[in-house]
């Protein structure tokens, strides 16, 4: 992506709709959380084959792991949100969804995702880890820590479940309920290509909220058991690696700027290639 935004400079110009702002605040920090919280140590490990990892170190990939997911759970509602004044109330969208308020939405889900983890991560510092130091995951997540507390952990268990709810069940059911507003709006478009076009700018966001969401909620909603171990890694790497990979192809290729670059760059391949023969 950063090759074709150097391709092509219009790609680089400021963007105009709040919608965009949206996107690239979700691209952006779903890279962060893969790239700077799980792959660094995933991939040190299967480099050098090891695979510990310091209590202090465990604590600050969860800490901001934390924070960037719960983040994310608040961008992805701003963005169903602004999608709900676009299409539901597209004369009152200008005046409601301007630069003021986009930076308000997105500094207050920063704060939202910190102060989130920060209870979360002061609360299992404070807590006496013992038993077999060996995390059943491959980064350090809730559960499977939560798994070598040895002393109480009923205000723990009772805050993240309140955390969780209010992150992610709650921001899940405020996203869907705007969802659902908009698509009773695009079936009332007379026309197959209006109610097409009309759907299409919310398709790829509409995708990674039910992926993102519904594997967060089997994960940390549902009581994690023997059996379901293994599932819940499987589900883990969903939100932790194939999300975050795949956000800026969802977002970005449905951009015709992009999409121009993506053209120009493929017809340049295949030029060199043949006049290398």
């Amino acid at each position: 992506m950063v090759g074709l935004s150097m391709e092509r400079g219009a790609i680089l110009q400021p963007l105009k709709m709040s919608m965009e702002h949206s996107q690239e605040l979700v691209r952006t920090e779903s890279l962060w959380k893969s790239a700077i919280t799980i792959l660094p140590r995933l991939l040190a490990r299967f480099l050098t084959r090891d695979r510990t990892i310091s209590d202090q170190g465990c604590m600050t990939q969860f800490f901001f792991f934390a924070c960037c997911a719960g983040t994310e759970c608040y961008l992805l509602a701003t963005m169903s949100y602004d999608r709900y004044l676009a299409i539901c109330h597209p004369l009152l969208y200008a005046s409601l969804m301007n630069l003021k308020l986009c930076l308000q939405l997105a500094a207050g889900s920063w704060l939202a995702g910190l102060l989130m983890s920060t209870i979360v991560t002061g609360l299992f510092s404070k807590s006496q880890f013992c038993g077999p130091n060996a995390i059943d995951h491959f980064f350090c997540d809730f559960a499977p820590l939560l798994e070598l507390v040895c002393s109480d952990t009923t205000v723990l268990r009772l805050v993240t479940f309140i955390v969780c709810f209010l992150d992610v069940v709650f921001l899940f059911v405020f996203t869907w309920v705007s969802y659902i507003c908009v698509i009773a709006v695009i079936l009332r478009i007379p026309t197959t290509m209006g109610r097409q076009k009309t759907f299409s700018t919310c398709s790829s966001h509409l995708i990674v909220v039910t992926v993102f969401y519904g594997t967060l909620i089997v994960v940390y909603m549902i009581p994690r058991t023997a059996s379901r171990r293994q599932l819940n890694t499987v589900l883990s790497f969903f939100y932790t690696i194939l999300t975050p990979m795949a956000n800026p192809l969802l977002y970005s290729l449905r951009n015709r700027q992009v999409k121009g670059a993506l053209g120009n760059a493929l017809r340049k391949t295949v030029a060199c290639i043949e006049s290398s023969y």
